[in-house]
C-alpha cells in the first residue's frame, strides 16, 4: 500500500507511520521542520519512505504539496489526515486564516480534493477528528472572528467531520473520520492541558485500523469513536445535510 500522512514527525503521525512501515508499506511522509522530517526518514529507511516539507497554514504551500505528491506518483491507496494545531504563538495565517481552521480543516481538505484523481474506490481517506466538537461558526472559520484556542480546536475538529460527512457522497474513495481517543499522550495534548495523556500507539493503531482493516471499507462518511471503540454519532451538525453544504461552500471559496 502506498500511504501518505501528513504532520508525520512526531505525535500519532510518528507512531502511526512506524506501524505502517513496519508493516511494509510505502509511507510518504510529511512535515513542517526539513530536518525532524529528515530524521524520521533516516529513522525509517529510506527504501520504504519520501517526504515531503509544507506548512500546512499557508494554502499556496498545500498546493505545491498537492503538486509534488501528484507528480511523484499516479496512485495513493490511503491519506491520513493526521496534522494538527491546538495553540501557536500567532493564530492569525499570511492567509488571514485562523491557524487552528487553516491547518485542522481548510487544509486537509485542499489536500484531499487535489489528491483525489490518484484514487480510487478502494482507496481511503482517514480524516483525524476529536472529540471536543463544537458548532461552526461562519466568520471564524473565514477568518472574520478571533476565538480562544479550545474553542477554535473544537469547531475546526467538527468542520472536519462536516466535510469527511458531505464529501463521502461525491467521491469515490472511503472518507472517514476517527477520533483516535481523548487525551493521548502527544506533544498538542501535554502543551495544551500539561498532561502525560495514554499511550500515544493506541492512536496509531485505530489509524491503522482505519486504513487497512476490512472493517472501514463500507464506512465512508462515518464516524469512529475510538473513546468507545466503535462507530458513533459526532456531532449533529455533522450528519445535517444543509449544514455540511453550506460548509463545503464555504470551503470551496476559500481554497479557490
Amino acid at each position: 500500500m502506498k500511504i501518505l500522512i501528513t504532520g508525520a514527525t512526531d505525535g500519532i503521525g510518528l507512531a502511526t507511520a512506524r506501524m505502517l512501515v513496519d508493516q511494509g508499506h510505502e509511507v510518504l511522509l510529511h512535515g513542517r521542520n526539513d530536518k525532524k522530517l529528515s530524521d524520521v526518514v533516516a529513522e525509517l529507511g529510506e527504501e520504504n519512505t519520501e517526504q515531503y516539507v509544507a506548512d500546512l497554514s499557508q494554502m499556496e504551500e498545500v498546493d505545491k504539496f498537492a503538486q509534488a505528491v501528484a507528480a511523484e506518483h499516479d496512485r495513493l491507496d490511503v491519506l491520513i489526515n493526521n496534522a494538527g494545531v491546538y495553540s501557536a504563538p500567532s493564530t492569525v495565517t499570511e492567509d488571514g486564516l485562523d491557524i487552528r481552521f487553516a491547518v485542522n480543516t481548510v487544509a486537509p481538505y485542499m489536500l484531499t480534493k487535489a489528491l483525489l484523481p490518484l484514487m480510487d474506490e478502494s482507496s481511503r481517506v482517514v480524516n483525524l477528528s476529536s472529540a471536543a466538537q463544537q458548532p461552526v461558526d461562519a466568520e471564524a472559520l473565514s477568518g472574520g472572528k478571533q476565538l480562544g484556542d479550545g474553542e477554535a480546536y473544537a469547531q475546526s475538529k467538527l468542520a472536519l467531520t462536516m466535510w469527511t460527512y458531505e464529501l463521502s457522497h461525491h467521491v469515490a474513495p472511503v472518507v472517514v473520520a476517527v477520533n483516535p481517543m481523548s487525551l493521548l499522550g502527544s506533544k498538542m495534548v501535554k502543551n495544551a492541558f500539561g498532561l502525560d495523556g495514554k499511550d500515544i500507539n493506541i492512536g496509531a493503531e485505530i489509524l491503522c485500523r482505519a486504513a487497512l482493516s476490512d472493517t472501514f471499507q463500507d464506512a465512508s462518511g462515518k464516524y469512529f469513536d475510538n473513546d468507545i471503540g466503535e462507530f458513533g454519532d459526532p456531532h449533529p451538525d455533522a450528519q445535517d445535510r444543509e449544514k455540511c453544504e453550506a460548509l463545503i461552500q464555504k470551503l470551496d471559496a476559500i481554497i479557490q
